[in-house]
């Protein structure tokens, strides 16, 4: 359940870091390129943090599964 918790959290953090980077993409329209490429670069790593935390909701679930039907 640790592993679960900790992975929905970290799927959390990462929709708002996505959220965060999008709302700078549109802040910063027809600014410096830095500032965008800052941002899209924020949001590809928000993308992969929360795949990354969804795959080990699922891994959690699945062993979580695997145990309980061992009991049984």
């Amino acid at each position: 359940m640790i592993a679960f918790n900790t992975a929905a959290a970290g799927a959390l953090n990462a929709a708002r870091m996505f959220d965060r980077s999008a709302m700078k993409v549109a802040q910063t329209a027809g600014t410096e390129a830095a500032d965008l490429t800052s941002a899209v670069l924020d949001q590809k790593q928000a993308q992969t943090a929360f795949s990354a935390n969804l795959a080990v909701l699922k891994t959690s679930q699945d062993m979580t599964g695997q145990l309980l039907n061992m009991k049984i």
